[in-house]
């Protein structure tokens, strides 16, 4: 699909979020959850009768996603939280990183296998010492293991529907990695797969074709790129910070984009009234089915960790 045949963005939740982030599509509600970093808090829209509902969060939320029971596995600022939109509370499930007070879980999808992916990065922006995560249950509880080291701000993670790659970004570089994944969720020969100028590339997300789909910050657009690294037009957005995209709807083919007002000066936000807004077009490939993380995981609290 070429950018002059595609429909333009319209803003659906003008909310103003200061760091919109994290959209993800629940099935089983037939609507679309995401965060708002900067202003702790987690939103629900429900695109069939408009409705829509805020929570605040005890800290800063990097990602939520469906679980199976109805509930959502929510990324707080020191670790994995059940959260129960029906009755608003928050229960640790796992701390992450307890040795580093100056990080914070940022970005994070569940793949086909109910197994989750998330990074977590530097909250000053300005160290490397995010790491790139996965999370599956053992006989013992969750297992928590990480898989890369070394980023300040982590973005992303997706999985392409063969399951046979990891994308991940290290925004500031302006890099997005790919790696090879295996059934066993082990992770090998990480390389660039594409580096965004004009902007810094944010959250990920590969759709039903492999294309992916890259959230572009101080960039005002989508970046989109074929799996073989080849980039297809950008798609514009009327806001200057974009931040990621989910697939929704009974089709996966209503593209759902966050944006953030974060940073902006009060004159750009004159010229862009509804960044920070929730925005949403259709598209004529689909997303990729959307898999819950399976309530089991999270019924024994107890978790290892195991290092590269």
């Amino acid at each position: 699909m070429d950018t002059a045949s595609m429909p333009q963005p319209h803003c659906v939740w003008d909310i103003q979020a200061q760091l919109g982030e994290g959209p993800v599509w629940s099935a089983s509600e037939q609507a679309l959850y995401f965060v708002d970093i900067v202003g702790r808090a987690i939103h629900r829209f429900h695109p069939a009768t408009g409705a829509r509902t805020s929570w605040t969060t005890p800290l800063r939320p990097g990602f939520v996603v469906p679980v199976s029971d109805g509930t959502l596995l929510c990324g707080l600022k020191d670790g994995l939280y059940r959260f129960d939109p029906a009755s608003g509370d928050f229960r640790r499930a796992v701390a992450v990183e307890p040795g580093q007070p100056g990080n914070r879980i940022n970005d994070g999808c569940v793949d086909a296998n109910g197994r989750l992916w998330f990074g977590t990065m530097d909250d000053g922006e300005t160290t490397p010492t995010g790491a790139l995560y996965s999370v599956t249950r053992t006989p013992g509880g969750l297992e928590v293991l990480r898989h890369d080291e070394g980023y300040i701000v982590t973005n992303g993670p997706a999985v392409s529907p063969d399951g046979a790659r990891l994308y991940h970004n290290h925004s500031p570089a302006g890099v997005i990695y790919v790696f090879d994944l295996a059934p066993d969720g082990a992770l090998s020969n990480r390389r660039v797969f594409a580096r965004i100028a004009d902007g810094y590339p944010d959250g990920v997300v590969a759709d039903s074709a492999g294309t992916l789909w890259v959230g572009v910050w101080n960039g005002g657009r989508i970046e989109r790129f074929h799996p073989d690294g080849t980039r297809l037009p950008p798609v514009a957005v009327p806001a200057r910070n974009v931040t990621k995209v989910a697939f929704g709807g009974a089709d996966l083919r209503t593209l759902y984009i966050t944006t953030a007002r974060k940073n902006m000066s009060v004159g750009e936000l004159a010229h862009l009234p509804q960044a920070g807004g929730l925005f949403s077009m259709r598209v004529e490939v689909p997303g990729q089915a959307p898999t819950a993380f399976p309530a089991d995981e999270l019924v024994t609290l107890g978790a290892m960790a195991r290092g590269l």
